[in-house]
């Protein structure tokens, strides 16, 4: 069984950290809780076992796991983990996933026509401010010990601050700033605020954090906190209004002069392949070496029913064999749109008697075809409409399955920040106009992906092939299914302009565009009722 920092303290988390009550989701961002016991912070190694609840709170759900004693509850626990949610609010919004289920909530997002008391919108705001909550009483309470280890221990958890303030203004623009535990109601502030307090901690931590490498796999350092610069100054046109493209060059250019790297090799000093990035062995494949931050699960010591776990499940049915995938079933839930498909036109190499393309030079593409049709009719309880991504699976580099014994839970991590997106921030920005870099360098970057995903040079462009539009069409091909889709479509105005068409995009076969107050997400109902410090984003 492979074990990591997160993986080896999720069993005894809870009896180092109580979380929370959360009788039910009307709870305020700042959320007082009681995991600050005193004997929690006795020293430098019991303050790392409360470091973990940290990270554990975006990969796990509660104290028992998969289900019993949820951290929030309004919501299936699987359901509320942050990567299944993200993927729910990033991806099933867009061209790249549908879901066949009829969860209350769940039809609305594809359709873009959730309201304010939507479970998913209202869950993710809980999950993210409870994050917030917990780093905050971690941040409080360590600052009180003098080992010299808890500085950067504290950088970490500022570190975690910041990435939740950061999903927080991309989904729901204008949120509360709390940076202590405090049972007043808090005030609302504008993006630009939030986008200055990020930018403010990732500036300061940069130098505290652990160097690059340093640290215990699953845990950040500085180079996590360039990355997540370099995505906050991409976005920054859209968020606060301002051009922070040179910015975001000039951290890229810092991440990818780090100990970081594409991983083109495997742990045997073999030429790798993408897939790798997404197996069970992805924390020592050499996958790891491009992971700048991670979410971290094992089947037997970090059990969840969102994660790599929902990912390999409810993208199997149909004719596909579960087996082959490392695990005991499909859910018969995601499928993908021939949008995404469509952007791997220029490779295909082999097609169906219909037309319609079953095999791709660039491997990236990773579809199953078999019984699927490339038309999606029917979204609801119909997985052969809409080709099945084969993207995540839970077999090893040697085609072993997981360490779960019954093909339950899954052991292949989630890359939430990894090196080829930051590879692909160097060419957007360069490409809008920011300073600091050049077309030769950016091609050669994506080149280099290319090569990875062919196994030679024949995908390869050249500077002329560059554009803007290029970039994102290649951010579809090399990051679906990551969670960055929705935001990406955002930065482009593609998202609910009629510019950009999917199927059922606003609830029609053939796409629609909707109202322009859908770039960001409702606050959650019931936290507008009782705090009258908020104001409810324009449309709900």
């Amino acid at each position: 069984m492979k074990m990591n920092y997160i993986k080896k303290l999720a069993l005894i988390i809870p009896t180092l950290i109580l979380v929370s009550c959360h009788d039910d989701l009307d709870q305020t961002p700042i959320d007082p809780d009681s995991f600050t016991e005193n004997d929690v912070f006795a020293n430098a190694d019991e303050a790392r076992g409360a470091l973990a609840k940290l990270y554990a709170s975006l990969a796990l759900t509660g104290q028992e796991g998969p289900a019993g004693q949820p951290d929030i509850s309004g919501i299936d626990e699987g359901t509320s983990q942050y990567s299944r949610m993200l993927f729910s609010l990033n991806e099933l919004t867009t061209d790249n996933a549908v879901v066949g289920w009829g969860d209350p909530g769940l039809p609305n997002l594809h359709a873009m026509s959730w309201g304010a008391g939507n479970d998913f919108t209202t869950a993710m705001y809980y999950r993210l401010a409870q994050e917030v909550s917990f780093c905050n009483s971690f941040i409080s309470n360590a600052s009180s010990l003098e080992d010299p280890a808890i500085e950067s221990f504290i950088a970490e958890a500022r570190f975690l601050r910041a990435f939740a303030y950061y999903n927080l203004i991309d989904f729901y623009g204008n949120v509360p700033l709390v940076t202590q535990i405090s049972t007043e109601l808090p005030a609302q502030n504008s993006r630009e605020e939030i986008f200055s307090f990020i930018e403010t901690e990732l500036t300061e931590i940069q130098d505290i954090l652990m160097e690059s490498g340093a640290n215990e796999y699953g845990r950040v350092d500085r180079v996590a906190a360039w990355a997540l610069l370099s995505k906050l100054y991409l976005n920054a046109e859209v968020w606060i209004g301002e051009d922070h493209y040179t910015d975001a060059i000039t951290y890229a250019n810092q991440v990818i002069n780090s100990s970081y790297r594409i991983n083109t090799v495997d742990a045997n000093g073999n030429g790798s392949a993408y897939d790798e990035l997404f197996l069970a062995d992805n924390d020592s494949n050499g996958a790891q070496d491009e992971f700048i931050f991670a979410l971290n699960f094992d089947g037997n010591s970090s059990r969840t029913y969102g994660g790599t776990t929902f990912l390999v499940h409810a993208a199997i049915g149909g004719d596909m064999d579960a087996s082959k995938f490392g695990v005991n079933g499909g859910w018969s839930g995601l499928r993908t749109t021939k949008a995404l498909v469509n952007k791997f036109d220029y490779a295909v190499t082999a097609s169906d008697e219909d037309g319609n393309p079953t095999e791709w030079a660039d491997k990236r593409a990773m579809f199953f075809t078999e019984g699927q049709n490339l038309e999606i009719n029917t979204i609801a309880n119909t997985f052969t409409d809409g080709y099945a991504v084969t993207k995540f699976k839970n077999i090893d580099s040697e085609g072993n399955a997981g360490s779960d014994a019954g093909g339950d839970f899954v052991d292949t991590d989630l890359p939430v920040i990894r090196m080829a997106e930051i590879y692909l921030t160097y060419a957007e920005a360069v490409t809008r106009g920011g300073s600091g870099g050049n077309i030769q360098q950016a091609v050669g970057y994506i080149n280099e992906l290319r090569e990875r995903a062919f196994g030679n040079a024949d995908g390869n462009i050249s500077s002329s092939d560059l554009n803007i539009d290029f970039v994102l069409d290649e951010r579809a091909r090399e990051l679906y299914w990551e969670g960055q889709r929705r935001t990406d479509l955002i930065r482009y105005n593609d998202f609910t302009t009629g510019s950009y068409l999917w199927p059922f995009k606003g609830g029609s076969k053939s796409g629609t565009s909707v109202s322009d107050y859908r770039v960001l997400f409702p606050l959650p109902s019931n936290i507008i009722l009782i705090n009258p410090n908020l104001t409810q984003n324009t449309g709900y």
